[in-house]
């Protein structure tokens, strides 16, 4: 590591206001022999003992009885009752990536186990998030004997309450925040639960497709401790995985502990196919090598979150259950043209949406609101403002007719938004709402939205003020151009899978002059670029041609050099696999 590496954390703040540091707060020197899987690892938390486990992760080294979670045998005791007694069981499921995959599973699970269950999916835009106490009825009066919601409920006492007193049996499996009153239910699974035991609320940062699979376990082990596989085979649960990592890639889950193992077993299970649905996904996708956690993110879950979003909801769950090959080809095709019409119903919303950001002011929460915006895309676009911006981000669509409007929000590191939204529900200012630390729901009357706006900025205003006062662009490694290699990348791919919580390698490459510097697509700042050392290689800034950054690059003109920090990959669509930078940062070297 030369001088010049070292340095670069000294050379003042960056082109959009960051500061450069070590992640660990130092760098080790690569030439020394030091392995840079274990200098990966160390830098992320892991301690020395436990660089073994982390380099491989597995079930076997991360995984908790099930029992340890409230209610859990309670559940795995009823499902496994309506298994013997073959009775006729509905799933219902969100109708994003995690509520699908969290429903399939369950799904596959009782197919495995000799009977069947059915599922509901509920339509965003007519019946809104979570089970309404209508479609539960309904659901029990077409002959359901037991409804097992999967990825919401647990703040649905209105709902749960009517099946209850209905004397419908409802179990509920999922992740996101409880209150201290729960709703009533057969039983309610959720590392959440606010009266959890430590060693269980540990495992909070699960999706719910991941909870959903522990209780797939404890039912396993309730049948065979009645005997039920006496006379026919177990079934195999890690072939569940590959839908286990997908629903916790998309549904942005904290990549640590158990979900890294998780995501890093079921990615070895999604290359087999054997799943007919996630095959003709991955065909749809043009995905023919094996896939990787970003693959999930960024092109497995768009597709499937399509179908809830502006298609049909329960097109998700149908995919990743059947058996059949042409069905399967039919609705992955379906879900990657409704994948396309949901970018063009976006990028419209997210241009009105940013249009409102100069009158923001300096609230703490950028608060958006249109009439006629898609709710199936302002989730998305609350994720656009708030990297945008860097501040917590709400889009709200105003209803029809005076109805009450729709609201997404995304957050930032630091600032708990989940919290908020229960806050001023609690407060009287919201008709419902919920969520987690970095992404909420809400329903809300277009009257309070300025109180509401209010409200947010009051709590959240000093969170987000040491959130952005703390922005540092964290480093794992600096090298030279020639340095940055398809070898490179593939050594630091050993360390993931990466994702929130658990955040992809980040390195610094440079001096290097630009040869080339122009704007592609819509925002995107596409360079060439070329060091001391001779070796050039390409590098793209998405969404920043109009940002401090984007422009001080297009403007430069080669005149100065500079570094670049973001993430590496390996570009092989054209058969020729050569390393590229995302960059995410710029720092002048002179």
């Amino acid at each position: 590591m030369t001088l010049a590496a070292r340095s670069i954390t000294d050379l003042g703040t960056s082109l959009t206001g960051q500061r450069w540091t070590w992640r660990g707060g130092a760098m080790q020197d690569i030439a020394s022999g030091t392995d840079l899987v274990a200098q990966l690892l160390l830098a992320r938390g892991v301690t020395p003992e436990h660089l073994d486990r982390e380099r491989n992760p597995s079930l076997r080294s991360f995984l908790p009885d099930p029992s340890i979670f409230k209610d859990m045998d309670a559940a795995a005791e009823r499902l496994a009752q309506a298994v013997i007694a073959r009775e006729a069981v509905t799933i219902y499921g969100d109708y994003d990536v995690d509520g699908a995959t969290s429903a399939a599973l369950l799904i596959r699970l009782i197919r495995m186990l000799g009977h069947d269950a059915g599922h509901y999916i509920p339509d965003r835009l007519l019946e809104g998030y979570g089970p309404s106490g209508d479609a539960l009825l309904k659901i029990a009066e077409g002959g359901s004997s037991l409804i097992v919601t999967v990825d919401c409920g647990a703040m649905a006492h209105e709902a749960l309450g009517a099946a209850h007193d209905a004397g419908v049996d409802v179990m509920v499996v999922d992740h996101h925040k409880c209150a201290p009153d729960l709703p009533k239910t057969l039983a309610l699974v959720n590392p959440n639960r606010l009266d959890e035991i430590e060693e269980a609320a540990a495992h909070g940062h699960l999706a719910a497709v991941g909870v959903a699979f522990l209780l797939a376990i404890a039912t396993v082990r309730t049948l065979r401790g009645r005997g039920y596989f006496e006379d026919r085979k177990e079934p195999d649960l890690l072939s569940l995985l590959d839908l286990v990592a997908l629903g916790t890639v998309a549904d942005v889950a904290a990549l640590r502990g158990l979900n890294r193992a998780f995501v890093a077993q079921g990615l070895k299970v999604m290359r087999h196919r054997a799943n007919t649905g996630m095959s003709a996904l991955l065909d749809a996708s043009r995905l023919q090598r094996a896939p990787v956690c970003s693959d999930l993110g960024f092109a497995l879950g768009p597709r499937i979150n399509a179908g809830g979003r502006v298609g049909e909801s329960t097109l998700g769950v149908r995919l990743l259950t059947t058996e059949d090959p042409d069905e399967a080809a039919e609705i992955a095709k379906r879900l990657s043209e409704l994948n396309e019409d949901r970018r063009q119903i976006e990028s419209e919303v997210q241009e009105e949406a940013e249009a409102q950001l100069a009158g923001q002011g300096n609230r703490a929460v950028q608060l958006l609101h249109g009439a006629g915006w898609h709710p199936g895309v302002i989730g998305i676009v609350a994720g656009r403002i708030k990297e945008k911006t860097g501040r917590p981000a709400i889009v709200i669509a105003h209803g029809a007719d005076g109805e009450p409007g729709k609201g997404s929000g995304r957050s930032i590191a630091g600032v708990d938004l989940g919290a908020a939204i229960i806050a001023a529900r609690e407060a009287g200012l919201l008709i419902a709402g919920g969520g987690h630390a970095m992404a909420a729901g809400l329903t809300v009357d277009a009257d309070k939205i300025d109180a509401l706006a209010d409200f947010l900025d009051d709590r959240l205003a000093r969170d987000v003020g040491e959130a952005q006062g703390n922005r540092e662009m964290k480093l794992d490694l600096a090298v030279a151009p020639g340095g940055l290699t398809p070898e490179l990348v593939d050594s630091m791919e050993e360390a993931g899978p990466y994702g929130m919580g658990w955040p992809g390698p980040r390195i610094a490459v440079g001096p290097v002059h630009a040869i080339k510097c122009d704007v592609v697509g819509k925002d995107h700042v596409r360079m060439i670029v070329r060091g001391e050392d001779g070796a050039r290689f390409k590098a793209i800034a998405f969404r920043a041609a109009e940002g401090e950054m984007g422009q001080a690059l297009l403007n430069n003109r080669g005149s100065r050099r500079f570094w670049l920090a973001g993430r590496p990959k390996v570009d092989d669509w054209s058969g020729r696999r050569e390393a590229e930078l995302i960059v995410e940062d710029a720092i002048w070297a002179d």
